[in-house]
């Protein structure tokens, strides 16, 4: 293998999950050169023991191709459940009337075991539960303190352990078990670049991860329940991206509902400036096919032209049996899409004003004078990366090459779009800017001699927040001269 590999010719990002398939060094080295920019790692499965190796494994990668590589933790969250039936499995008949109580004792086709005083707490008659990933629906008629009457409106089999879903009240629960406690313990431990929280209800939920995660690693909200949505901006406010969990939502809301929720969700972390991931059953058939259908190649295509920063694979690349050809397959999307002379139009439906800052001024003049200069691309220098995400945030023309002397805030960048992250030491003077921006540019491959390339930069240097300045240049070709390959 080749140390070096060159920037990707798409802004979308691609973010892979690893699993029993995609787990050894060999394929996740593959999974990087196919496409994927970042790599989740999902806490649901698996001991603490078995996702050292996964992580050594991406840091070594990073460091033979020289390039800053993203792990993104995922967190399990509260499961809801019911419990165990005495054969197993039961069948409720629909019209029928369902007992859910307090009583361990095995359960039959009229009632079972509900181990989650919360929900008691939080029902009203009416609501309704999903059982079993929405296949069973059950509407409530009476709550008692011990046990819960309900009408079968759905039925079906159900066995035991079945999840459970309740999508019409926000239930009394922290997002953060005691399991999730420990696996973020865990992961800010070992270095982890991004924290996703499940099960987020309401901004309190972020408040208290962030909390806890204490600047180590950046916050990912997922948006899974229909009450996070009611709250999304101020969820967002707390939250450094969000992700389409597109999963559960399809559970507690119609299916067709979920679409105009995706769009609504991305254009509004779009207009924040958040970084929003489009995840689940994006290219569902590759686990078991090397070719998705047509139908999964549109719905990747739609959230790439809605302006998402990334697009996620799930068990396609983590338990699948085509991780590396879905990997792939999301890259071959991705550039097929942004060829697309229409593209940039459909980009920008979503209009994002700039806040009344002078890091956001600079951040939408960027955009508009590389494309008025015909620049080929914006490099911007920052400590924390805020003024990259406010640049990416414009969804410019042209690629955004990030210079940080902070290897957490390169890592960082692997779930925002069109930028690409290099590492370096800090300036010290305009002039030292200038030179080393023109270096980098022509020492990554992203721009030649006679291009234009635009400068966004903070004086003075090495101050977080300080963008003030911008500033246009001309590569004469010749930069690289006494500086080495």
């Amino acid at each position: 293998m080749d140390s070096q590999i060159s920037p990707r010719q798409r802004k979308v990002r691609v973010l892979a999950t690893l699993g029993p398939a995609s787990a050894s060094p060999a394929m996740i080295a593959r999974l990087f050169r196919a496409g994927a920019d970042a790599f989740r790692i999902n806490m649901s499965h698996g001991a603490h023991e078995d996702k050292v190796p996964i992580i050594q494994a991406i840091r070594a990668m990073e460091k033979e191709f020289a390039r800053a590589t993203t792990i993104l933790f995922d967190l399990q969250g509260p499961k809801l459940r019911v419990g165990k039936f005495a054969d197993g499995m039961a069948e409720l008949a629909t019209g029928s009337r369902f007992i859910l109580d307090r009583d361990p004792t095995p359960g039959t086709a009229k009632r079972v075991e509900l181990p989650h005083k919360e929900i008691f707490e939080a029902l009203e008659p009416g609501a309704r539960l999903l059982l079993d990933d929405g296949k069973l629906v059950l509407r409530v008629r009476t709550v008692r303190d011990d046990h819960i009457e309900t009408l079968v409106e759905v039925g079906g089999a159900l066995s035991n352990s079945k999840g459970l879903n309740v999508p019409d009240v926000i239930v009394p629960m922290a997002a953060l078990t005691a399991k999730d406690r420990r696996d973020l313990t865990f992961a800010c431990d070992h270095g982890a670049d991004w924290i996703a929280l499940s099960f987020v209800q309401r901004p309190e939920d972020v408040a208290e991860a962030r909390q806890l995660i204490g600047g180590k690693a950046a916050l990912l909200a997922k948006i899974e329940k229909p009450a996070a949505v009611e709250r999304l901006e101020e969820i967002l406010e707390l939250a450094d991206a969000v992700m389409v969990a597109r999963g559960d939502l399809g559970v507690e809301l119609p299916p067709e509902r979920v679409p105009p929720m995706q769009k609504r969700i991305v254009e509004t972390a779009r207009r924040m400036g958040r970084p929003v991931v489009v995840a689940t059953q994006m290219l569902e058939s590759m686990i078991q096919s090397p070719s998705p259908t047509r139908a999964e190649v549109s719905d990747v295509a739609t959230a790439i032209y809605d302006g998402a920063d990334a697009v996620m694979l799930s068990a396609e690349s983590a338990s699948g049996q085509w991780p590396e050809e879905a990997v792939a397959m999301m890259n071959a999307i991705a550039m097929s899409v942004e060829s697309d002379p229409g593209y940039a139009a459909r980009l920008h439906f979503t209009q994002t004003h700039p806040d009344a800052t002078t890091a956001d001024a600079l951040a939408e003049a960027a955009a508009q004078i590389a494309d008025t200069v015909s620049a080929s691309l914006i490099i911007c220098f920052t400590l924390s990366g805020s003024t990259a995400r406010r640049i990416a945030r414009e969804r410019p023309s042209v690629p955004l090459l990030v210079l940080t002397p902070k290897l957490a805030t390169a890592r960082r960048m692997g779930l925002l779009w069109g930028s690409h992250a290099v590492r370096t030491r800090d300036v010290a003077s305009f002039e030292e800017m200038v030179a080393k921006a023109k270096r980098m540019a022509l020492r990554q491959g992203l721009a030649r001699a006679g291009d234009r390339v635009v400068v966004v930069a903070g004086v003075p240097f090495g101050t977080p927040g300080s963008t003030n300045v911008i500033h246009v240049v001309r590569l004469t070709g010749d930069e690289l001269k006494g500086y080495g390959a």
